[in-house]
């Protein structure tokens, strides 16, 4: 009877987070993963299942770990100061570990084989999954007087998203945290702003 390799579950997925990270989906081999993590394949996998169970886990331990100022920006009083914790702490992220910059969201599956369809699919859902509840924030910035009533939250909340994701292709070429920045600063430039109405 076969002895399963006894080893940190925990420091495990962070390891192979980060080869997902860097390397995107397709682009982590069975040989990187094994190699980052210091386990077999074979106890690997008897823990997490396949490549795409543990890809899937790596991702929500990235969201839980890494994005967790996405719903706290949600929580910003303003609908510019949400958008402005969003971009700023995503240029903090995209650029802080030199080995892995970028999202790991965005790089995880930009493309790939059919194989790895299911695996870009989840990844679509997610990002769609955070507009929607940046589009409702926005909705409730409207009801509160803090964005004009003529503002179309839709297409704000997919623009700082299209934003969002822009930064993190141009992090992973190498793009600085500056420029990032700047980026941000110049997509809060244009933000809608409630007109000022003199007292009656």
């Amino acid at each position: 009877m076969g002895r399963h390799r006894q080893f940190d579950v925990e420091q495990a997925l962070d390891a192979a987070l980060c080869v997902f990270w860097r390397k995107g989906y397709e682009g982590a081999s069975y040989t990187d993963l094994t190699q980052a993590t210091g386990v077999e394949r074979p106890a690997l996998y008897s823990v997490f299942g396949n490549k795409e169970a543990l890809f899937r886990r790596a991702l929500e331990r990235y969201y839980e770990h890494y994005l967790d100022f996405f719903p706290a920006a949600l929580e910003q009083p303003t609908s510019r100061e949400v958008v402005s914790h969003i971009l700023h702490k995503a240029a903090e992220l995209h650029t802080r570990y030199p080995d892995r910059t970028g999202c790991l969201g965005i790089q995880g599956a930009l493309a790939g084989s059919d194989d790895a369809e299911p695996i870009r699919r989840a990844l679509v859902d997610a990002r769609a999954e955070g507009e929607e509840s940046l589009r409702i924030r926005l909705e409730q910035a409207i009801r509160d007087g803090d964005l004009p009533k003529t503002a179309d939250c839709s297409s704000l909340a997919a623009f700082v998203c299209a934003v969002l994701h822009g930064m993190a292709v141009q992090a992973k070429a190498g793009v600085s945290r500056d420029v990032l920045e700047a980026v941000a600063e110049q997509a809060l430039a244009t933000w809608p702003s409630k007109p000022k109405h003199s007292a009656a």
